[in-house]
């Protein structure tokens, strides 16, 4: 039998850390970006044990939500909530307290990014229920996922200029891409219990519609970053983290569960790229 401590670290996807990779690097990138390079080790500390915490918190929300659907989905079915294993209390105690200890984080930067939270807050709530009602509530994770690139220029800049709302579009279809994939392997399941999810809406287009998103994320942050101090570096960047799109698309083209669940799990990998090109712009000057 687990003991409490391994639950709630199940709870929180401990053994996981792709999720919260995958918010990291985006809103790392608009730090760098906010700051016009190194945003100095406080706010950096901050954004990345923020995105950690959040993250977890998110999952124990998202695990009470989906607890009666879960149990029909084989991937879930066993997930601590949905088994009994942890109490649809104790999981909401847990995932306030995280969210405390990240509002806690936020209360050091200043009142622009504070404010901003709230804001964050509300739409990661929202997002579990989304999947009730909204036919690509992927586009609502995309925007929660994405919340850290405002956040990350009000704490620099104690404002949000146009280029973060920017930044957040085109990161939107990153998530949509990527959370197309994981929606792939589910899709058997979610038909089922009449879960709503973009791979179900796209249907026979989901594939194509994925790469698209790929292209419009990439498109979007080339365009909207290209007067990086070192563009010839970020280019590059871009350039690796397009290869790695199509490696994806090759993976899912068959639709089968494993190669879709293993091209989500990969994804960070191309968010990386693309921070690890904004960053060495900046190192380059």
């Amino acid at each position: 039998m687990k003991s409490v401590g391994a639950l709630y670290l199940e709870l929180i996807r401990w053994n996981r850390p792709a999720g919260w990779l995958l918010l990291l690097w985006p809103t790392l990138s608009a730090l760098w970006v906010a700051s016009h390079g190194f945003p100095g080790w406080h706010l950096v500390t901050v954004f990345t044990l923020g995105t950690i915490l959040m993250r977890s918190a998110g999952c124990c929300v998202n695990d009470v939500a989906d607890r009666d659907f879960d149990r029909h989905v084989k991937r879930t079915a066993q997930r601590p909530v949905t088994s009994g294993a942890v109490a649809v209390r104790e999981a909401l105690i847990l995932g306030a307290v995280l969210a405390l200890l990240a509002f806690g984080l936020v209360l050091t930067t200043n009142a622009a990014a504070i404010a901003w939270s709230f804001a964050a807050l509300a739409i990661a709530l929202a997002y579990p229920f989304a999947k009730r009602y909204v036919a690509m509530p992927q586009a609502v994770l995309g925007v929660a996922f994405s919340f850290g690139i405002p956040m990350a220029f009000a704490a620099v800049q104690s404002r949000v200029p146009p280029l973060a709302w920017v930044l957040l579009l085109g990161n939107l279809f990153w998530v949509i891409a990527y959370d197309t994939e994981y929606a792939m392997v589910d899709r058997d399941d979610d038909l089922k219990i009449g879960m709503k999810t973009s791979a179900i809406t796209l249907g026979r287009f989901d594939v194509a519609a994925v790469m698209l998103c790929y292209a419009i994320y990439l498109s979007i942050w080339a365009v909207a970053l290209m007067d990086q101090a070192q563009p010839a570096i970020y280019f590059i960047a871009i350039g690796v983290a397009a290869v790695q799109a199509l490696w994806h698309g090759w993976l899912i083209r068959k639709r089968e569960r494993e190669d879709c669940f293993k091209a989500f799990r990969l994804n960070h990998w191309l968010g990386f790229a693309v921070f690890a090109g904004i960053a060495l712009s900046y190192l380059a000057m």
